[in-house]
């Protein structure tokens, strides 16, 4: 058999991850070896030590490794905003009200993206952000600076919500800032080259996992109430259920990336790698998606899926 192996740091992404591990190996002969690499320094180099043959997680780094001129591929894009909540205290109505004021800022996870955000409303040299560490308050817990009065806001993870809206602050509907998001992959040129077979098997099982978690919602919780269930430490399916349903409201079954959020990802990667002087769509090699998205292949099973989801409402 076939086999991929595939890197992640963040045991969030697993729900999705092995929903791909389970559909390449019962539709398309594909074993996918799922790593975890939690070290900062042994993920960016788990392409070029032959470590992995696919990340999935902040790939962004990528793009200065390219600068370096390392032979990298992008090849899909599941999710390409932010999916981000923000909270505010409760007597805050709009972002206009932001102005003069101070934003708490997570320190992992693209610090710069809240300057995009700020600059798309409008507000980006009216609102001072500071860098709060998860060490400091806990993972996702920026939210206490908000409430503490400190900040007049931040940026949660979906996933890690409930606790700020337990404290009596509310989410703040505002617009999005499209980015290349944490699902999407990558893998070396010379890997994408000798194998292209495999890589193409890879991608449907990649896009037939997209579609289950998106139109065949139990049959994916079976799977995330596995070894994901595990590995991100949740006690019950209650809560599993709630944090995968978070994973997938932005998740895309064509997995596309846009230009703005092409664009958006490279200044990142710029400002924050210091990855300069090369086109950032140089890297992104779709046609594996095209080919299956030309032939019918994705169409296909959202109307399969649909309409077995259909039926089990009937």
């Amino acid at each position: 058999m076939e086999k991929v192996r595939v890197a992640y740091r963040d045991d969030d992404r697993t729900p999705v991850i092995y929903c791909i591990k389970e559909m390449g190996l019962r539709y398309y002969g594909t074993g996918v070896d799922v790593l975890q690499i939690k070290g900062y320094e042994e993920f960016e180099s788990a392409l070029f030590d032959s470590s992995a043959d696919v990340l999935i997680d902040h790939v962004e780094f990528l793009y200065a490794e390219a600068a370096k001129g390392k032979k990298i591929v992008f090849f899909c894009a599941p999710k390409t905003v932010r999916g981000l909540e923000l909270v505010v205290p409760k007597n805050v109505a709009g972002p206009e009200e932001f102005a003069g004021k101070t934003m708490a800022v997570r320190d992992w996870g693209r610090p710069h993206a809240i300057t995009l955000w700020l600059r798309m409303m409008g507000l980006e040299e009216k609102v001072r952000v500071v860098i709060v560490k998860d060490n400091e308050v806990g993972r996702w817990k920026q939210w206490k600076k908000v409430a503490s009065g400190e900040c007049i806001a931040c940026f949660v993870d979906p996933v890690y919500l409930s606790d700020a809206l337990k404290a009596g602050l509310k989410v703040l509907t505002v617009p999005d800032i499209q980015v290349v998001g944490h699902y999407a992959q990558a893998c070396t040129a010379e890997f994408a080259r000798k194998n292209y077979g495999r890589l193409r098997n890879y991608v449907k099982a990649v896009i037939h996992a997209l579609s289950l978690v998106k139109y065949d919602r139990q049959e994916a919780l079976r799977i995330v109430s596995g070894e994901p269930m595990r590995r991100m430490k949740v006690e019950s399916l209650e809560e599993m259920e709630r944090h995968f349903d978070s994973i997938v409201a932005k998740l895309q079954v064509k997995p596309y990336p846009t230009p703005q959020a092409i664009a958006n990802t490279y200044e990142i990667a710029a400002k924050e790698y210091g990855a300069l002087g090369i086109n950032p769509m140089a890297v992104w090699d779709l046609h594996w998606v095209k080919e299956l998205d030309d032939e019918g292949f994705i169409d296909a099973l959202i109307k399969e899926m649909s309409s077995r989801q259909g039926n089990m409402g009937v």
